[in-house]
């Protein structure tokens, strides 16, 4: 099952507006996902950076969202919800900030889970795939760009 995921303010393989990045605000961007398995015990939310030059680096991680919520505002962490560890060290959202002059891809990936994780907030990108492991109902995708232009 797929999960639509969507923002008001870029479309998917858009540029990522500069304010929800380490050049702007750094706040993160409003989300709306459709398509949500009404069997979920939560949602999960990882945004990663697949083109980092020492690898993929996780930018944010939130679970424990109430599949009835249907979107994220615009700095929104919901009540309840786990943020995890990110790649800067930090429990927070963490915007694009390539190096600059090169475009980077930047994932939003929901994922639908049948039982609820039970992860300490200290958690890594790898303890929250390892704890989803065999839990995910549904998953889906928004892919932003973002490249540092000074």
């Amino acid at each position: 099952m797929t999960i639509a995921v969507s923002s008001p303010v870029f479309d998917e393989g858009d540029q990522i507006p500069q304010r929800f990045t380490c050049d702007g605000v750094d706040v993160s961007p409003p989300l709306s996902f459709t398509g949500l398995p009404e069997q979920a015990a939560e949602l999960a939310l990882l945004v990663e950076d697949p083109d980092a030059p020492g690898g993929t680096f996780t930018h944010w991680m939130v679970w424990g969202i109430d599949p009835e919520q249907s979107s994220l505002g615009e700095g929104e962490v919901p009540d309840g919800a786990t943020q995890g560890r990110n790649g800067f060290g930090r429990r927070a959202y963490g915007g694009p900030c390539p190096p600059r002059g090169r475009s980077h891809r930047y994932t939003f990936e929901v994922l639908a889970l049948s039982e609820p994780l039970r992860l300490p907030a200290a958690a890594s990108a790898a303890d929250l795939r390892r704890a989803t492991a065999g839990k995910v109902s549904a998953s889906g995708r928004l892919t932003g760009r973002y490249q540092r232009r000074w």
